[in-house]
């Protein structure tokens, strides 16, 4: 497979692809936003899901993929970093505010360096078009936050520090989205980078949640947290992963773009599993963001 998907690196069935991965991407990142955050504290939430993939990613990695090679390493140290900020960043946010509020500004802000980190790295470019699409998209993304923020009837005290993670959040997307597509081109198979990411990323947050979960007076139930960790640990693996591979066959900037149509999928999700309120307006902005997706599409 890893064979097939190399030979397919520059050409219009490997665009395609990329496409298809990164909108698959973006609803399965809605998905996985949710589920942090629902029932359960999103600190334990994040720490199960991360015990699981890691479980999962091991044995491919030690025994499945190619070695990665000398060079990797230092690439996976990055990654380690990086994603971890990128993770704390995010509980104390979904900690803080609404995910309505918090989800859009988080994903609003990604892209955008995301497609500014593409160029700088690597020396990728947009069609006049494709920038009007990045701001009818952003448009879009970031009227749905500021319309959830005006009729945000919970945890108002608690905005402003929420809108703050957000933001930077929002930077570390679109720093992880960069360094992974940097990472998994350096390797020879693509496979070898998912397969050693997953299981090196997952070793973090589980220590920390663990210690989260014994400080707590009321604990919750490990049996239905855990079930949680492993439904969201194979969201986690497929949502990352197909966004990765997309980065791999394609531009790094479509790719980041195309994903951030997950605040679509989020708000019909807010609205049918967390109980939140939808409107025609929400409804219209939605809209917008995948109008905007379809111009960076059509304008490439």
């Amino acid at each position: 497979m890893s064979d097939w998907l190399i030979s397919l690196e520059g050409t219009d069935a490997g665009h395609q692809l990329a496409l298809g991965l990164a909108l698959f991407a973006a609803l399965l990142h809605a998905i996985f936003g949710a589920l942090q955050k629902g029932r359960h504290d999103p600190w334990l939430t994040r720490g199960a899901v991360d015990i699981c993939y890691a479980a999962i990613a091991a044995p491919f990695a030690l025994f499945v993929v190619p070695w990665p090679e000398p060079h990797m390493w230092l690439i996976f140290v990055g990654a380690f970093v990086i994603h971890t900020a990128y993770k704390l960043l995010q509980a104390y946010a979904y900690t803080k505010g609404s995910f309505t509020v918090v989800y859009p500004v988080v994903r609003g802000t990604g892209p955008l360096f995301a497609v500014i980190g593409a160029w700088l790295i690597f020396d990728e470019s947009f069609t006049v078009t494709q920038w009007v699409g990045v701001g009818v998209l952003l448009a879009g993304i970031f009227g749905l936050a500021l319309y959830n923020l005006i009729f945000l009837e919970t945890a108002r005290d608690t905005l402003n520090t929420a809108l703050g993670f957000a933001f930077l959040t929002g930077l570390f997307v679109a720093l992880y989205t960069t360094y992974d597509a940097y990472g998994i081109r350096a390797t020879a198979d693509p496979f070898t980078f998912l397969a050693w990411f997953f299981f090196v990323d997952g070793l973090f947050m589980p220590c920390l949640a663990w210690m989260r979960w014994r400080s707590m007076d009321q604990r919750p139930t490990l049996a239905p947290l855990m079930l949680r960790g492993a439904i969201g640990a194979v969201v986690a693996l497929f949502s990352f992963g197909s966004v990765m591979l997309a980065t791999r066959l394609d531009k790094v900037g479509e790719a980041a773009v195309l994903r951030e149509t997950s605040t679509v999928f989020a708000a019909l999700i807010g609205w049918l599993v967390l109980r939140e309120t939808v409107g025609p307006r929400r409804i219209a902005l939605m809209v917008l963001i995948a109008l905007g997706a379809v111009i960076v599409e059509l304008g490439g």
